[in-house]
């Protein structure tokens, strides 16, 4: 018999002495239920945020991190554990628990630990492998203090510990018959903790740096590191106690970890507790894991994005001071119609010195129901003008979402072209036809009128889609979307040369932003009829035809645009959707190619980020001028880079 033999014989005798002393009559019933009962329900999976795609079939590549904890916070963890009646192990694995919920947002979690598997005193002595794994289960429903958290773990560990007996892989056949090969079966994290070992050369080793050399009784020893080569979990964290500090160990899967994660892992794990012993009191919601750098990155560097726009203007008067620059040059192109500066400017005018006399002013919202034309720009700029707030009104709406709109956003007036008259219901507001009243409209001044109306009035009010309820006016002022024409004009830097499409619909609020980037810059906006704007060889006619330099799009229309047929641009910019990587991939090349992102809320636009083809995946950037967005988890704490979060948008 050979000594691989002889092993697999030991092994099979202490598995049968095992299950003799452990598993016969009512002491095996009473450690199964005990398990039953702790492992009820549908275990949950830990969502561990990989860096990438999980393969279908669990590896075992690992990889390790290294790092100790200092004498000083080890000594303040023991003093805690004496004050709370836990044990240091309990502390860490309570410590690593939180880690695991602050990074994931999961109330629910198993982690693994190893036992020695000697509980009882026959086993003392026989040679062979008796490590059995126990599983502990952490709850943080109610966002616990980190006192009654301990306390939970306490007695989570004291039961765990007296009914460690049951043999784990019997445990994973009774719970998990049908098994995901992609996972660990129950419990995809594991920690271990080993006490300090009676052994004057272990002693030695473990209080001394890797490659330092060290005598020991005129014996030179040198330390070095093995490399990590196996990862039976996700993610393991060993630490081992020695005279001097806690050294610590991350084991990972390098199939699923980069190394710069798991080492941004362990500096939060030391700042979380360095937390934990200076407030053992609060929530483990508000338990510290950002270093004071991270937090300065993440709260102050990332976000300073202040810059010096007049914020006393109001959206219509970029427009006014560029008609005063360069009166003669083209404004807005309709087919074969064009409007100058200084004659949009006119006509604008002259619409708002009528709706004035309608009693339009500050606040007062009026609607407009147009068709691409240039009446559109000339109303929208008109009620601007006037001093009050533009409603889009689409004329393709069921007639019952527009009835809505109208009582919702009890508007005063209401813009529209004759044909249109018919596809709006019956309201109490005015109806001005502008086609047939233009007669009587061109007899007011064309001089810039007096509207008394302040930055923070309303510009517009715009309805959401209404596909989770029932729609909702989102009200944007003046100062917002004048922050967002100037911060855009010199984001996707337009200029008076350049010749942008208005690709949206005026009842979505990205039309605000292509009008007052064009005219609020000297630059030339162009309409197309619905026909013209339809993705495809259509659209591509009309970008040929008016050699368009900039243009938005959301990224479903985009994808169905024929690549070879595009003409080379300046500048191509995705909203409204999420972007896809491939799509930068494809169409980045040759062009700026922007990913902007923003709800209606925080005025159309709140980040924007420019990619290249070799974009990983499709960011959506970074704050635009004097906004600011911070990644909060759900007790509004800032969360670390690379952990999910919610987005939270500010102005300053």
């Amino acid at each position: 018999m050979n000594l691989t033999q002889f092993l697999q014989n030991l092994s099979t005798q202490n598995v049968q002495l095992w299950q003799t002393q452990i598993l016969g009559g009512s002491q095996g019933e009473g450690l199964w239920k005990y398990w039953q009962q702790q492992l009820a329900g549908e275990l949950p999976l830990l969502n561990l945020l990989i860096d990438r795609p999980r393969p279908s079939v669990q590896t075992y590549q690992g990889a390790s991190h290294t790092f100790k904890l200092s004498k000083e916070l080890v000594q303040k963890l023991k003093e805690l554990a004496k004050v709370e009646r836990v044990t240091l192990y309990m502390i860490l694995i309570a410590a690593f628990g939180v880690l695991l919920h602050r990074y994931m947002g999961q109330s629910d979690i198993l982690v693994g630990s190893p036992t020695t598997g000697r509980s009882k005193t026959e086993f003392a002595n026989i040679v062979g492998y008796f490590v059995n794994p126990v599983v502990l289960r952490a709850n943080f429903l109610g966002n616990p203090t980190l006192k009654a958290f301990l306390a939970q773990i306490r007695s989570t560990v004291l039961g765990v510990s007296a009914h460690q007996d049951y043999p784990f892989p019997l445990l994973v056949k009774q719970l998990q018959s049908n098994r995901d090969p992609s996972y660990s079966p129950i419990f995809q994290v594991s920690f271990a903790f080993q006490k300090p070992q009676q052994d004057e050369v272990v002693d030695l080793l473990n209080n001394s740096e890797i490659g330092t050399p060290m005598n020991w009784g005129g014996l030179l020893l040198e330390p070095f590191e093995i490399a990590q080569q196996e990862g039976l979990f996700d993610l393991t964290l060993d630490m081992i106690e020695t005279k001097e500090s806690l050294k610590s160990v991350f084991k990972y899967n390098i199939d699923l970890f980069d190394a710069a994660t798991i080492e941004r892992m362990a500096g939060h794990f030391q700042t979380l507790l360095e937390g934990i012993v200076g407030n053992p009191i609060g929530p483990v919601s508000q338990l510290p894991l950002l270093s004071e750098v991270e937090q300065r990155q993440l709260l102050v560097e990332w976000n300073e994005t202040t810059v010096k726009y007049p914020f006393d203007k109001r959206i219509h008067q970029l427009f006014e001071e560029q008609a005063q620059r360069t009166p003669d040059a083209v404004a807005v192109v309709y087919e074969n119609q064009q409007l100058t500066y200084q004659q949009l400017n006119c006509r604008a005018n002259q619409l708002a010195h009528y709706l004035q006399s309608l009693g339009v002013g500050p606040e007062v919202l009026v609607g407009i129901c147009v068709e691409r034309s240039l009446d559109m720009v000339v109303g929208l700029l008109g009620i601007l003008k006037a001093g009050g707030a533009y409603v889009p009104l689409d004329p393709e709406y069921p007639q019952e979402r527009l009835s809505f709109m109208l009582e919702d956003a009890a508007v005063s007036a209401r813009l529209t072209q004759q044909h249109l008259v018919e596809k709006l219901p019956e309201h109490r507001a005015q109806l001005v036809c502008l086609y047939e009243l233009w007669e009587q409209i061109a007899q007011n001044y064309q001089d810039n009128p007096i509207s008394g109306v302040r930055a923070f009035h309303l510009a517009n009010v715009i309805y959401t889609s209404g596909s989770t309820g029932r729609p909702k006016g989102v009200m944007a002022t003046h100062a917002g979307l004048c922050n967002l024409a100037q911060a855009q004009i010199q984001t996707f830097g337009v200029q008076n040369s350049s010749r942008i499409l208005q690709f949206a619909s005026l009842s979505f609020d990205a039309s605000i932003w292509e009008v007052m980037m064009a005219v609020g810059s000297g630059a030339t906006l162009y309409l197309g009829t619905k026909d013209s704007l339809l993705p495809g060889m259509p659209l591509i006619q009309l970008l040929r035809d008016y050699c368009i330099t900039h243009i938005t799009l959301p990224p479903s229309a985009l994808a169905v645009l024929p690549f070879e047929e595009l003409p080379t641009q300046q500048t191509m910019i995705v909203a409204g959707e999420a972007c896809f990587p491939e799509l930068i991939t494809k169409w980045s090349a040759g062009r700026n190619f922007f990913n902007a992102y923003g709800p209606t809320e925080a005025t159309v636009c709140a980040t924007v980020a420019k990619c290249t083809d070799g974009d990983r995946s499709a960011p959506i950037g970074h704050p635009i001028a004097n906004t600011q967005v911070y990644i909060l988890d759900s007790h509004l704490q800032p969360v670390p880079i690379g952990v999910p979060g919610e987005l939270n948008i500010g102005a300053s």
